[in-house]
Formats: structure tokens, C-alpha cells, sequence
């Protein structure tokens, strides 16, 4: 299974460990083994359905996963249903609220939905889709006796978020030291080659290889990816922090939120999320962020919905009419007369009512392209807006129905 180019291999990753590049030996230098082996390598992903969405930043590594599968090789994805009822502490100040098994079926089906315009589904053989409970919910006292036995209380506390917290005396409870190690289980049970994961992931992954060798098994290579920085240019891409694009945004959405990544990010963006040759990119930027949006939702959504998010979100912006494809809410949640503070809240286009009153005195909140000024005016009844977008800025805006 020789191989001559590793750009697929290289592009976007942050780190490879073990790695001695002019080493003959395929456990020590991965693109040897890539060369040598004569069967499909095993490359696993472990993703935690904690959250119903998946984002951009999520989706890098289930990337690298692809090329994996490009390159010959066995996808084996595994759906964390069991490690995410403890939560993965890394990164934390505090210990993670435990999920019920229903909450995490849940989930754990519309992240297997979301990652298909990723991966390949159909190629025989490229893909294993695995739940770890299958191993973990089988494991006795004694086996779990065994899995502690193999690190000690200083190197669970050398982890990253664990330090913070014991110095900070934040409680660290006795079942999030099982996490790692049950993740590093995974890559036992199905007999991992390589792993992925975000550079945050390091410690896990080399539980994973520990683990292996402590069951006679060959240790995985790890691989680690960038952690994605968010829309806003400055944190890392986050749910939470509302700096995200997530896989199951609608199209124009997507697009729009795209279109304003900072220009010290584009090449990274496109590193990271797309397969354009880096030395072609256009010179102007906001070429470049077209180019971006464009891109990506295209791999989401397909080429005519991108095209269309493209034509929408240009009309948006220019105050025209005509945009298709543009995210719909219903009036009927709304009780009438309502101020137009009240209506920005409750579609969710700010946060507070203070939001959507200082997004009005800036200018920032439009009707069918025309400014609203007053921060108090009322509409009577929904006959007033039905069919009308309701916009702020220039990335959020719904259209507005019965």
C-alpha cells in the first residue's frame, strides 16, 4: 500500500507522536507504516455526544478521518454513548454534569447525521461506526481494578485542567480520573493504529497507547489537529462563547457567519476546512471570504443551495429582496402588540431585550432593508410583518411567517 505524497497526511496537523521522520522503523514513523503495511490501517475517533450540534471546529478531525479513507485506510468512529455519561474533564474548571443514557442516544444520532456529508457511508470497508458501551458497559470490578492500576494519582493530576483545579482546590471527583483511561480503553477494544484528536487531546491519547502496550498490543500513533479559533477572530470555536458555525446551520446562515471570518484567520480556515491549494487562494481578502463561505457550505449543503446561500446573502446586505433560502419564525409565538425589542428577543436575533435595544440606537436592526430607529415602536398585529425579514447586522435575520 506505498504511498509517494503525504500532503493529505500533513495538511492541517498540529502534531504526530511518536515521530522520527527518517526513522526506517513503522512504529516509530508513521508515513513508514503507511508505506509498509499491507492492510487497511485502523484510524479511530472518539466523539462524545455531549450536545446535540456539531460545529466547525469539531468536524477538523472527522476531516483528517476522510483522508484517512481516501488514502485506503478504516474510519472506525466511535460514538463515545458510554465515556460521554461521565464527561470529559479536560479543559474544565469544574466537574461536568452527568447525562441520562436517553439524553446521550439522543445526541449521539444526530451527530452520526450530521458527520455523513464528511465521511464516506458508502465505500465497503472504510468505515466502522462503534459505541463504546459494547466494551465499557461489559467491564467488571476487577478489569476496572486493572485499567487504575496503570497510572498513578500524580499523572492524572499532571493532566491539564486536573493541575488547575487541585491548586485551585475546585473539586475533582474520583469518576472523572476514569475518564481517560475508559477512553484509552477504546483504543484497546478496537485495536486502534493511529488516533485522532484536537491538541487538547494529548493526554488521552497517550493513555490509548499506554493501555495497549499494557495489553500486549502494538501502541497507536497519535494525531492531533488544530483547535479551531471562532468567528470572532481572538477565542477558540465555542458553543457557548456564540462564535460558531455549526454543521446544521441553514445555508444562508452559514454562509453569512463565513463570510465575516477575520483576515488573519482565512488561511487557516482554509487549511483547515477546505482542500484548495493554499498557494492559489485570491489575493483580496474579501475574495477570499467569499471564497471561504462559498467553500464550505457547498460541502455541507451542495454546490446550487451554496450558490443560492451566495445570491441571498449578497441581497441581504445590499437591502434588496428576492433571498430565497433565508431562516424562518413563526409569529404565532409572539403575543400582540409587541415592541420591536420584544420580537429581536424572542427570535432569538439578540439575547435580551437590552441587546436588541442597543442593536437599534447603533443602527444595527433592519425591516425588508429599512433602518429601524426607534427603540419603542410597536406593531399591532402579525399582518404587520408576515413575509418580511427581520435583520441584525449583517449575519443574523429571519424571515418572518403565520
Amino acid at each position: 500500500m506505498a504511498a509517494s505524497n503525504f500532503d493529505w497526511l500533513h495538511r492541517g496537523t498540529a502534531d504526530i507522536f511518536p515521530n522520527q521522520p527518517d526513522s526506517a522503523d513503522p512504529t516509530q514513523n508513521l508515513e513508514r507504516l503507511l508505506v509498509t503495511t499491507d492492510r487497511p490501517l485502523r484510524v479511530k475517533l472518539g466523539i462524545d455526544p455531549t450536545g446535540s450540534d456539531i460545529h466547525l471546529g469539531h468536524s477538523i478531525p472527522v476531516r483528517k478521518l476522510r483522508a484517512f479513507q481516501d488514502a485506503g485506510h478504516t474510519a472506525v468512529l466511535i460514538i463515545g454513548d458510554f465515556t460521554a455519561r461521565i464527561g470529559d474533564p479536560t479543559g474544565k474548571s469544574e466537574v461536568r454534569k452527568q447525562l441520562t443514557e436517553a439524553q446521550v442516544q439522543a445526541n449521539a444520532e444526530t451527530y452520526l447525521e450530521q458527520v455523513r456529508s464528511i465521511l464516506d457511508f458508502e465505500t465497503p470497508g472504510r468505515l466502522e461506526v462503534r459505541y463504546n458501551s459494547e466494551w465499557l458497559a461489559k467491564l467488571d470490578l476487577g478489569k476496572i481494578l486493572e485499567l487504575l492500576s496503570t497510572m498513578t494519582v500524580g499523572q492524572m493530576l499532571a493532566k491539564e485542567g486536573f493541575a488547575e483545579r487541585y491548586q485551585q482546590e475546585s473539586p475533582i471527583f474520583l469518576h472523572e480520573f476514569l475518564y481517560p483511561l475508559m477512553q484509552g480503553y477504546d483504543s484497546v477494544a478496537v485495536r486502534a493504529d493511529v488516533e485522532l484528536g484536537g491538541t487538547d487531546q494529548k493526554f488521552n491519547l497517550a493513555v490509548g497507547r499506554d493501555l495497549q502496550r499494557h495489553f500486549g498490543q502494538k501502541p497507536q500513533f497519535g494525531l492531533l489537529t488544530p483547535i479551531l479559533i471562532g468567528t470572532d477572530g481572538v477565542q477558540k470555536m465555542s458553543k457557548s462563547l456564540g462564535n460558531y458555525v455549526a454543521l446544521r446551520e441553514d445555508p444562508l446562515t452559514m454562509y453569512s457567519k463565513l463570510e465575516k471570518v477575520a483576515d488573519a484567520q482565512l488561511e487557516t480556515y482554509f487549511e483547515l476546512m477546505t482542500d484548495l491549494p493554499l498557494d492559489q487562494l485570491p489575493e483580496n481578502p474579501r475574495d477570499r471570504q467569499k471564497l471561504l463561505a462559498l467553500e464550505i457550505t457547498q460541502q455541507i449543503h451542495g454546490e446550487a443551495i451554496a450558490l443560492q446561500a451566495q445570491k441571498d446573502a449578497m441581497n441581504l446586505v445590499s437591502g434588496g429582496g428576492g433571498a430565497e433560502n433565508v431562516p424562518e419564525f413563526s409569529l404565532a409565538q409572539v403575543e400582540f402588540p409587541a415592541p420591536i425589542f420584544y420580537l429581536l428577543s424572542a427570535t432569538k436575533l439578540c439575547t435580551t431585550s437590552s441587546e436588541a435595544r442597543r442593536q437599534i440606537q447603533g443602527g444595527g436592526v433592519k425591516l425588508d432593508g429599512e433602518k429601524l430607529a426607534d427603540v419603542n415602536q410597536k406593531f399591532e398585529s402579525a399582518a404587520d410583518l408576515l413575509g418580511k425579514v427581520l435583520q441584525v447586522g449583517k449575519k443574523k435575520f429571519v424571515r418572518l411567517v403565520a
